[in-house]
């Protein structure tokens, strides 16, 4: 297909044509007689739209025609003109009037514009005048006649010109011609004369160093002009006041009809966007309280006191924003004077973390109720962490306090190690073996132990309390060895001295949880109230006799009344019996008073657990452990790290039990 004989009908094709035609170009000649190509039949070109001329009927007024008060008068925002050293007014628009009231014109603005001395802006007007340079004072709350609102007032600096007035006297200096005429001349487009250039030649009415035009007014608002004419413009007697943005001060001597100096006050009303910013922290804000709280709410309510550990826990939510983060902790009663203490942190902020946090944590307590070492526990949660979230991972330290063994037998899966001040004032990190977070699977995780003597402090903590941006998290753990040898007090006081000796503010920007545990030294009268003693059994038809004997001893020894006393030597002849029938050597009976319970353990080289079951009438056996749990405010079973068991029960003590005695 020829596209040029198809491409000659085209509408672009005959514009292009006529455009040539009317700029005297050639025409096409006619195609020859034997032309593979047909001459492009001619139509009329068709004219262009043109404009009507300014100030023809139906035609715009050109720039220069405008009047600048007409045009700052229709100007929504604020705006104000002072001049001289004093700001004495020479001009403000309908708007300044309609929120401030009216002003009289040649005063200066320290008197007759109370307004901005109240906002503080002519100390940034002087700046104005003395630099050359625009200031902005943004969103500042005015008082006006009607209601009160929030303005950003930008101070640009101008020229006003003064000249000859129509009587050939000059304009007073409150005057300053703009409110005389209210109009802007620009020079003739051939002027060259001395009065329209600048002192390096340059035209005075180029463009400003910010790029606005001389005269026109802020967002761009073009200014009034004269008549357009050079005649016109030089006929014209009246004073003109020229407002040009100036980039820069003029530094030359002030002659009459020199510009003066002045600054032009442009104020926006921004109070809907101010309300609006409010209404947007108010709500971040009500969005993050929320969080914390769901944060906090799935955290300890109040935490658990061993009788022999005094325990304390700080958390810190991080950053400013409505994510939270996961950190959390937990302290679990064992039985037999044994406690678990747990701190953890799920990787990650928000609600996904926190209810990761939460599925960890009621998980944790579920298996402690089990009372397995610590890294079993860890083993089950690693396998539970991957089932809740495969992409999750959490890191978590479990430690359990024995208060026989004065030691904490711990197991970390990716967590900062524990930190230990002895009663000496050493400090030391636990050489704990730390194995990967929860959730990667594939570990066989390990137990450690670390010394906790009467007056040793003992810290868990999570990452945000030592790790920052730009220092190595090894530096921070060292920063807590130091915190931690001058932190003396309670619990409470000395997690408050640790988050303020790390550097912990309120804008944070990770979560922290401090939880820290004193084992402490009793002396005097509170010593009388915690005592342990031991008998170890052979075996043999005497063991029980003995054992009777022995708790029935000791238990009139610490003064119990009748009925904990008889209680007690019962509890202890059927753990006994159970052991001798279920149980193999070495055997031991170990009773223990606190300032709250009896406890009464027995400990033998079996590992099976015993479980409580319902004995037939006919039944011979199998009533021992019934009975414990019905005369004993709790019992229960572990395995012992080195083989076998122990069964213990509780025993509440009375009120006249819990003070010592004289």
């Amino acid at each position: 297909m020829n596209f040029t004989r198809w491409s000659a009908r085209l509408p672009g094709t005959q514009r292009r044509a006529a455009v040539r035609s009317d700029r005297g170009g050639s025409p096409q000649a006619p195609s020859a007689p034997g032309s593979a190509v047909p001459t492009a039949r001619e139509e009329p070109p068709q004219p262009f739209e043109t404009p009507p001329p300014a100030g023809s009927p139906g035609g715009r007024p050109a720039a220069r025609e405008l009047l600048a008060r007409d045009v700052l008068d229709q100007v929504p925002g604020l705006v104000a003109v002072v001049h001289g050293p004093e700001h004495r007014i020479a001009y403000v628009n309908d708007a300044y009037t309609t929120v401030f009231g009216d002003r009289s014109l040649g005063g200066p603005a320290r008197e007759l514009l109370p307004e901005l001395t109240e906002l503080g802006l002519l100390p940034l007007m002087d700046q104005v005048l003395r630099s050359g340079k625009p200031r902005t004072l943004k969103a500042r709350r005015a008082r006006g006649l009607s209601r009160s609102g929030h303005y950003t007032f930008t101070c640009t600096p101008v020229e006003l010109s003064s000249a000859d007035g129509p009587e050939g006297k000059p304009h007073t200096e409150g005057a300053a011609a703009l409110a005389a005429t209210g109009t802007v001349p620009g020079p003739p487009p051939d002027s060259a004369s001395s009065d329209s250039a600048s002192p390096d030649g340059a035209s005075a009415e180029s463009a400003s160093p910010d790029g606005t035009a001389p005269g026109s007014a802020p967002g761009g608002t073009a200014s009034a002009g004269g008549d357009g004419h050079p005649d016109g413009a030089r006929d014209r007697a009246a004073a003109r006041a020229v407002l040009r943005a100036a980039g820069a001060a003029d530094r030359r001597p002030a002659r009459p009809g020199s510009p003066r100096k002045g600054v032009m006050v442009f104020a926006t009303d921004v109070t809907d966007q101010v309300e609006a910013a409010e209404r947007l922290r108010t709500s971040e804000r009500r969005q993050r309280e929320t969080a914390v709280t769901l944060q906090r709410s799935l955290l300890p309510q109040k935490l658990e006191q061993p009788d022999d550990l005094r325990v304390a826990a700080t958390y810190q939510p991080g950053g400013t924003d409505e994510a939270v983060g996961g950190d959390w902790y937990d302290v679990i009663t064992l039985g037999a004077g044994r406690t678990a203490l747990v701190i953890g942190d799920v990787m990650g902020r928000g609600v996904r973390a926190a209810a990761v946090m939460g599925q960890l944590r009621t998980a944790v307590r579920a298996y402690a109720r089990l009372d397995l070492p610590p890294h079993e526990v860890l083993q089950l949660l690693d396998g539970l962490a991957a089932e809740i979230d495969p992409n999750q991972i959490a890191t978590c330290l479990y430690a359990v306090h024995d208060p026989n063994e004065n030691r904490l037998v711990h197991a970390s899966a990716g967590h900062l190690p524990i930190i230990v001040r002895d009663a000496d004032g050493t400090v030391r990190r636990a050489a704990e073996p730390t194995g990967p977070p929860l959730g990667t699977g594939g570990w066989v995780h390990t137990s450690g132990s670390v010394p906790l003597e009467p007056g040793a402090t003992a810290v868990l903590y999570t990452d945000g309390l030592v790790e920052r941006r730009d220092a190595d998290i090894d530096d921070g753990v060292s920063a807590l060895e130091q915190a931690l040898a001058g932190a003396d007090g309670t619990p409470q006081a000395v997690c408050d001295r640790l988050i303020r000796a790390l550097g912990v503010t309120a804008d944070h920007d990770d979560d922290v949880a401090v939880l820290v545990l004193q084992h402490p030294a009793r002396t005097g009268h509170d010593a009388e109230l915690f005592h342990n003693a031991a008998l170890d059994l052979l075996g043999g038809v005497e063991a029980a006799p003995r054992a009777r004997a022995f708790a029935s001893g000791v238990l009139t020894s610490w003064r119990f009344p009748t009925e904990l006393h008889d209680l007690g030597v019962l509890a202890a002849s059927e753990l006994v019996a159970n052991s001798l029938q279920h149980g193999i050597p070495p055997m031991r009976l170990r009773l223990r008073r606190t300032d709250r319970r009896l406890i009464v353990e027995v400990t033998d080289g079996d590992d099976h657990l015993p479980r409580r079951r319902r004995a037939e009438p006919a039944d011979e056996s199998g009533r021992g452990i019934s009975i414990i749990a019905t005369i004993a405010s709790s019992w229960g079973s572990r395995r012992t790290p080195g083989g076998g068991k122990a069964v213990w029960c509780e025993f509440a003590l009375p009120d006249s039990c819990r003070t010592p005695h004289p």
